[in-house]
């Protein structure tokens, strides 16, 4: 029997690892630079009028697009651009679990605890039908259920690689789930004083309706500080549904992938869990666990959002604006439809559960 020794050739070669890096280098220069730009705007936003009305998450996407709009990115930019926008954003989403701590999530009670999972997934199946229902893709109507049902912005760009979404459909429904977002922070209070609500419900509204952290603490602000805290804490467990979800969806594409190949093999764990998702859920166990120092998380979660900021930045660029205008009213109608359920289901929770 001959044996056959492995070729020098199939060696990597530290000048192909140079020259693979020096190709990503203007497209990720340009994200990085986008990105820059918006969160000086959101800065100046603060500065302005006291807290950020428009994420620079958005701002990036949308300045990123706007410039798509006006300019097709060469052989030069591109695959720095796609680097930023796929491989940066699983990076940075599998970061964020070591930010997040199960301790707090225990506070809120068992019946509560279970009532705003029930609430998200609701909004995630409901949402789901209304954008299948008015003749969304799959993946867009999951986008934007997984948006409006989670923590929006977050949500869309940790689902979007598990489904393989288009780049110009996670645009769309990020775009749409921002607006949207906007709206909801100027509506819990005046929901929740027309309602009635006392500190702790106005919280509670706010964290399971609202998106983003930041627009949780201005939404509750109005009612104190008993809002604000109960609100985070509501929202925190809503994040901490991303992980779960991920799973569920990554399993049920393996399946249905793994049946129409023939059904022979089970499915494969990186199918079930993408990288970014198993690392995710393995720091937010050890957040838990007290085994992250807390010196560490400050610098860590300012590199999660640099980096978010430049994957949504590439993400902007790579998507042709014109096509997310073509699907924009089907869109805008399940987004909007799909706030308004959650909000039904999160005024129902508070009804029902919260005493009076």
């Amino acid at each position: 029997m001959t044996t056959v020794l492995p070729s020098v050739h199939a060696r990597h070669d530290p000048a192909d690892l140079f020259h693979g890096l020096a190709r990503l280098l203007p497209g990720v220069l340009l994200s990085a630079s986008v990105g820059a730009v918006a969160f000086a705007l959101q800065i100046l936003e603060s500065a302005v009028f006291g807290h950020p009305w428009i994420e620079g998450l958005v701002i990036a996407i949308l300045m990123g697009a706007g410039l798509r709009l006006f300019w097709t990115p060469s052989n030069v930019w591109a695959p720095g651009i796609a680097f930023s926008a796929k491989t940066l954003l699983e990076v940075a989403v599998a970061l964020l679990g070591a930010t997040v701590s199960g301790a707090a999530v225990m506070a809120l009670g068992p019946v509560l605890l279970l009532a705003i999972v029930g609430v998200v997934v609701l909004a995630i199946l409901g949402g789901y039908a209304l954008g299948r229902a008015f003749g969304l893709p799959p993946a867009m109507a999951l986008l934007v259920a997984c948006g409006n049902a989670i923590c929006g912005n977050s949500a869309i760009a940790a689902v979007a690689p598990v489904i393989e979404a288009e780049g110009q459909d996670v645009a769309a429904a990020i775009g749409f789930t921002a607006v949207l977002g906007i709206l909801v922070v100027l509506l819990v209070p005046i929901v929740g004083a027309l309602m009635g609500f006392d500190a702790i419900k106005v919280g509670v509204l706010a964290g399971l309706t609202v998106y983003a952290v930041p627009q949780v603490l201005a939404a509750a602000a109005p009612a104190g500080l008993l809002a604000v805290q109960t609100g985070a804490v509501v929202k925190l467990v809503r994040v901490l549904m991303l992980g779960p979800i991920c799973l569920v969806l990554g399993l049920l594409r393996s399946g249905k992938a793994d049946g129409q190949a023939g059904g022979a093999k089970g499915p494969k764990l990186h199918h079930m869990a993408p990288w970014f998702i198993v690392v995710f859920l393995i720091l937010m166990g050890l957040r838990s666990a007290n085994l992250i120092p807390e010196v560490v998380l400050p610098p860590l979660q300012a590199g999660v959002t640099a980096m978010t900021l430049i994957a949504m930045a590439g993400l902007g660029l790579m998507v042709d604006p014109r096509a997310v205008v073509r699907a924009g009213p089907r869109v805008a109608a399940v987004a909007a439809l799909s706030a308004l359920l959650i909000g039904g289901l999160a005024l129902a929770t508070i009804v029902l559960i919260l005493p009076a």
